[in-house]
């Protein structure tokens, strides 16, 4: 989920943990769970600043270790010892339960939209995105909203937010069965299909899919339950090319690679040498596919510049190349 959803998220779990006597009975408590709430609801995302470094490690890392299993333990452990430091007369054990359970929920949660998680490393070390939840869904953000301004007003927090999760909970298991009906047509329509990725979008009754098959890949777009396909493309396994090996070796398109299920490749020869670009389709937005991975090699296969990240035009494409030569 966004930054934002995972701060209300945590606001909520603070309020929840009202229920908790040992939280409740203790003013002390019930701050130091607030702030362990929030905390523990970012704290899997602190792994954004890798971005300053730069795009292949950032595509390679987020989400991965910082959400995997002993990541679970590591941050509710450490932000539980931080807050003992400066706040006493608390519980630990509570604290750190509440804490933990911030913690897992954000994981939990971001497994559901189609960028996913590695939540089960190193047990399985496999992204798993689910492909239900958008990234940023404003039923669930403006959900969490109601219940923060219901507490201001007077509303008990610990019930409130109580049954506004066994609310959202219904929710979810709705989206899984609007998901599952797509999935069905898409089979219906493709019985040879041997991948079918979806992907929510913020609307309701739209999907961006695709299918792929043993020879061709379709992408679509599936909005209030009617297919209306886009491109088609040929399926064709990364050859064992020279140019592309060469290419292969680059941080950039490695990253990619490790990320994208669903892409087509092209190469083309230029005055430089040689251009290679993977485009992953389940991202098309205006007749655009914005999420690329794209490596500049002279003509005796010798890397000179890669980029990948999100692109929408072609003079941002070059500037990116301009800065990040190499494996940038």
């Amino acid at each position: 989920m966004d930054t934002g959803t995972h701060v209300v998220m945590g606001v909520a779990i603070g309020g929840l943990a009202t229920l908790d006597p040992v939280v409740s009975s203790n003013p002390a408590m019930t701050q130091a769970v607030m702030i362990g709430s929030i905390i523990g609801s970012q704290a899997p995302d602190f792994d954004t600043i890798l971005k300053f470094k730069n795009n292949s490690t950032y595509l390679r890392n987020h989400r991965g270790i910082t959400h995997s299993i002993p990541a679970w333990f590591i941050w509710p452990t450490a932000i539980t010892i931080l807050l003992g430091m400066t706040m006493p007369d608390i519980n630990f054990i509570h604290l750190w339960l509440w804490t933990f359970f911030a913690v897992f929920l954000h994981v939990f949660v971001d497994i559901f939209n189609a960028y996913g998680t590695k939540a089960l490393a190193p047990i399985k070390d496999k992204w798993i995105a689910l492909g239900i939840i958008n990234i940023f869904d404003p039923f669930i953000f403006l959900t969490h909203i109601a219940g923060i301004i219901l507490w201001r007003f007077g509303a008990d927090p610990g019930w409130t937010f109580l049954y506004m999760y066994i609310f959202l909970i219904g929710y979810y298991f709705w989206r899984i069965h609007e998901q599952r009906k797509v999935y069905k047509e898409l089979k219906g329509l493709h019985p040879d299909s041997t991948h079918i990725f979806i992907s929510p979008t913020f609307k309701w009754s739209s999907w961006h899919v695709v299918v792929r098959t043993k020879e061709k890949m379709y992408v679509a777009k599936v909005k209030n339950k009617k297919v209306n396909y886009f491109e088609t493309y040929p399926f064709e396994p990364i050859p064992d090319d020279p140019i592309i090996n060469s290419a292969r070796k680059d941080e950039n398109l490695s990253a990619f690679l490790s990320f994208s299920p669903a892409y087509r490749w092209e190469v083309t020869l230029e005055k430089h040498g040689y251009t290679v670009k993977f485009i992953d389709l389940r991202y098309r937005s205006k007749g655009h596919y914005p999420f690329i991975a794209i490596v500049r090699l002279d003509s005796d296969q010798n890397i000179l510049s890669s980029y990948t990240g999100w692109i929408y035009n072609n003079e941002t494409l070059q500037r990116k190349l301009e800065v990040f030569p190499q494996s940038g």
